[in-house]
């Protein structure tokens, strides 16, 4: 039991979940015999469940059952940085050349932006018909420049 939690009863009366009552801390609670501590506003892959150990950061560990899990966690980790710093990368060229008022400076950015799109849907870090969506409405734009 936490020293300072409530119970919150959820859509199953039977379980009952404790829920740590901190603002800015991380979120808290014990479903059954497990504990879950997840950061605030940040969803885990497959249930991804931890516990606090005593330490003197008072450090998160992965509670995985299996050697296969573990790596796969840190693979997903590794991935999910991954795709995030070239989808955030495409956004900011897509928003950059929406920006553009000039014509000849939007054409020239225009084969980058859509190799870098083309790339992405073929990683399947974004959805090929999204990438094809983007494409056509930036020709569009492009086109209406004057």
């Amino acid at each position: 039991m936490f020293a300072n939690s409530k119970k919150v009863t959820t859509f199953a009366p039977e379980i009952e979940r404790e829920i740590l009552d901190k603002k800015d801390g991380p979120f808290v609670y014990r479903l059954g015999r497990k504990i879950f501590i997840l950061e605030r506003g940040v969803r885990f892959p497959h249930g991804l469940q931890f516990k606090r150990i005593k330490k003197p950061k008072n450090r998160l560990v992965e509670m995985a059952n299996h050697k296969s899990s573990l790596k796969r966690i840190r693979q997903e980790k590794t991935r999910r940085l991954h795709n995030r710093y070239y989808g955030k990368t495409m956004r900011n060229a897509v928003r950059k050349l929406r920006a553009t008022t000039d014509k000849d400076e939007a054409v020239a950015m225009f084969p980058g932006v859509t190799k870098m799109l083309d790339k992405l849907a073929k990683r399947n870090i974004i959805h090929k018909n999204k990438a094809n969506n983007l494409k056509s409405k930036l020709a569009v734009h492009i086109n209406k420049l004057a």
